[in-house]
């Protein structure tokens, strides 16, 4: 097993450079199914996710190439089973874009529930009820979901709740369905727009991505492109927060600062200088941190995958902050591993209310999820002393390479392997949140 040691009090300075973004990655490398000829997909992270969804690719047949270290061919092509491999397929909770992509190919798909992150219930009857509207049966049997269809016919979706997942799988599905199709009350992140954007490049007909209605026209075939997946937002307000936590001054490059507006709106807040160029931000704090309220909601709101990495900088703060979850119902998990490195936080329900103590202690600690991981990783490089950061294949589910970033920027941070002696319960704890 392996963990990082850092060694925090330094600040972090320097230039740091974002990879592709993870929640656009992981719906588009499926969506090459759906094409009739190879894609190359460029700037893709170099993450656990990816490296599950390659896998699946090839399991079913797809030829992948690399052609650098953020490049790859996919030729999809021979691909012509419609069953994902169950054991692979459990490793992560994106796996379910692989039912839209291939019901959308074939009429008809068979995938494993979904893993991933243990963040409360995650169902995805809404993607169930899109599947089902444009014309899909389904069954759920023995850990599979499965989707049949003589044919698809574009329809109306309303979804009940704002959903990510179900908006893309929603577009994967009825991008090459006989007729229009209606999306409303569609999710409006920037990956959702990033997956139309190239859905549209192999000559879909998707518009309206990143407003509340989205509408499809059904096209017969879809053929070869290459594209690029854009930076990921939460990488690069990962790095904002590392600056502004460790006093730092660093400038973040291959970003689109648009969409880092709600995080950089919140940071000025807190005290946190942001100078905006075109394709880069740097971030920088000369003044003391203050206190703020914050409450996660879909996009353009505060981000759920921010959460735990700007509560664990409003420990640094001044005063009493109180940070809102409106997304998540377990997304606080976290806080007992702040707790042991110093800081004044309690829970109650969705709300946590944060009393800035200004400092933080290197503690042993394990990673409860993906941005835990990383509000840990923030916590370690701001206290004082060694802190201990276990479980961090978590992170490495959605952050590329972050330790060699962060030694570039001057953190002490080290990846070491340690003998693997786990209990019972932490074992089965880790099976079910890979």
């Amino acid at each position: 097993m392996d963990k990082f040691v850092i060694k925090g009090g330094r600040r972090l300075t320097g230039e740091v450079t974002i990879s592709g973004a993870k929640n656009a990655a992981v719906a588009i490398l499926p969506a090459v199914i759906l094409s009739d000829e190879p894609c190359i997909i460029e700037n893709v992270p170099s993450i656990s996710d990816v490296n599950i969804s390659l896998r699946i690719l090839k399991e079913m047949g797809a030829e992948v190439t690399v052609l650098g270290k953020d490049s790859y061919r996919i030729d999809p092509t021979h691909i012509n089973n419609f069953c994902v491999p169950y054991e692979t397929a459990r490793k992560m909770r994106a796996s379910y874009y692989f039912l839209g992509a291939l019901l959308g190919k074939f009429n008809k798909a068979r995938v494993s529930m979904p893993g991933g992150c243990p963040l409360g219930d995650r169902p995805i009857d809404q993607h169930l009820k899109a599947f089902s509207a444009i014309g899909a049966d389904y069954t759920l049997s023995q850990g599979m979901i499965d989707l049949r269809a003589d044919k698809l016919t574009g329809s109306q979706i309303f979804f009940d709740v704002v959903s990510v997942g179900a908006t893309m799988n929603a577009m994967l599905a009825a991008v090459k369905a006989e007729g229009l199709t209606i999306i409303e009350n569609a999710a409006k992140e920037p990956h959702i727009v990033d997956l139309a954007n190239f859905l549209n490049s192999m000559g879909g007909n998707i518009m309206g991505a990143g407003t509340d209605v989205i509408k499809i026209r059904g096209v017969e075939r879809l053929h070869g492109t290459t594209y690029a997946v854009i930076p990921d937002q939460i990488e690069a307000g990962t790095f904002m927060i590392a600056a502004a936590a460790t006093k730092g001054d660093v400038l973040i490059k291959n970003v689109i600062p648009k969409h880092l507006e709600s995080i950089t709106k919140k940071l000025e807040k807190i005290g946190v200088n942001i100078e905006q160029f075109d394709d880069s931000i740097r971030v920088w704090v000369d003044g003391p941190l203050v206190k703020t309220s914050v409450k996660t909601t879909p996009h353009p709101g505060f981000p759920t995958d921010m959460q735990p990495q700007i509560a664990t900088l409003l420990t640094l703060a001044e005063g009493t902050s109180i940070v809102t979850e409106g997304v998540w119902e377990q997304r606080f998990r976290y806080v007992d591993e702040l707790r042991r490195m110093g800081a004044d936080i309690s829970v109650d329900g969705k709300v946590a209310v944060i009393e800035g103590t200004g400092k933080l202690m290197g503690a042993p600690v394990k990673a409860c999820d993906l941005r835990a991981g990383a509000a840990l990783i923030i916590a370690g490089l701001a206290a004082s002393g060694i802190t201990e950061i276990e479980d961090i294949y978590h992170v490495e589910r959605g952050y590329d390479c972050m330790e060699g970033k962060l030694r570039e920027l001057g953190a002490d941070i080290e990846k070491v392997s340690f003998p693997e002696e786990a209990s019972d319960s932490e074992e089965s704890s880790k099976k079910t949140a890979v």
